[in-house]
């Protein structure tokens, strides 16, 4: 489900679920929630790197359980999911995402939410969560890539492929895939000490942290938030 390595400062994490995408099982989350906090609390850690076996880094929330779910479910995994994205946001260390295939969903929200993005040519994009009433990390998208690009990509569900993510700003480069196989070796120089970059990034990351939950609650908590999803699935198999 989750596999975990440390070399020389470096803590990589690698989603494995390769036969379901990769996608965010709320096990899958609690335990990445618990990587994270692990390795941004080891005062050795200066670089988190996020990776994934399989064709597809994620493809967002796994619905497999959607019809045992009920809505207080369906809201906790969703507030667990913010939780985990608000620690990568407001990481003291660098978080590096390196993807390949589909970034849908919270998966996308995975990577917007890393320092440095490296992306393999094949990868995409997709914020479907307005589909189904959810606002979860528009605001970070937004100070990736303008609030022009994020409303459209948020609110008609656009994929977004890897050349104009590049463009827009959501990722920091593009690789070919003999390149991007090589990054799974991460540049593991500390070019500043720990303190000076958790101050550095304090001062450059907007902490919009209260309101960022209190908005996915709010939309969460709406009436029917079950039955959008299962809308939401089911327009899928019709394209």
């Amino acid at each position: 489900m989750l596999q975990t390595a440390n070399k020389n400062g470096v803590i990589t994490l690698t989603l494995d679920r390769p036969d379901r995408g990769n996608a965010l099982s709320d096990a899958l989350v609690v335990a990445l929630s618990r990587e994270v906090d692990t390795a941004l609390a080891a005062p050795d850690v200066h670089t988190l790197v996020l990776a994934a076996n399989g064709p597809h880094f994620c493809t967002g929330f796994d619905l497999s359980n959607l019809a045992e779910s009920s809505e207080a479910d369906l809201l906790q995994r969703f507030v667990h999911v913010e939780q985990l994205l608000q620690a990568l946001w407001h990481a003291p260390i660098r978080t590096i995402a390196l993807v390949q295939g589909r970034a849908w969903g919270a998966g996308a929200d995975l990577v917007a939410a890393c320092e440095v993005r490296h992306v393999r040519e094949d990868a995409s994009f997709r914020f479907p969560g307005a589909r189904f009433g959810i606002v979860l990390g528009s605001r970070r998208l937004a100070e990736r890539v303008g609030t022009d690009h994020a409303r459209r990509w948020v609110l008609d569900g656009a994929h977004v492929v890897a050349k104009e993510a590049l463009a827009a700003g959501l990722v920091t480069a593009v690789h070919e895939a003999a390149a991007f196989d090589s990054l799974h070796e991460p540049v593991a120089t500390q070019l500043a000490d720990r303190e000076t970059g958790a101050a550095i990034r304090a001062l450059t990351r907007r902490d919009a942290a209260d309101r960022d939950l209190a908005e996915l609650v709010r939309s969460a908590s709406r009436p029917g938030l079950k039955a959008r999803i299962e809308a939401y699935v089911a327009s899928l198999r019709k394209t």
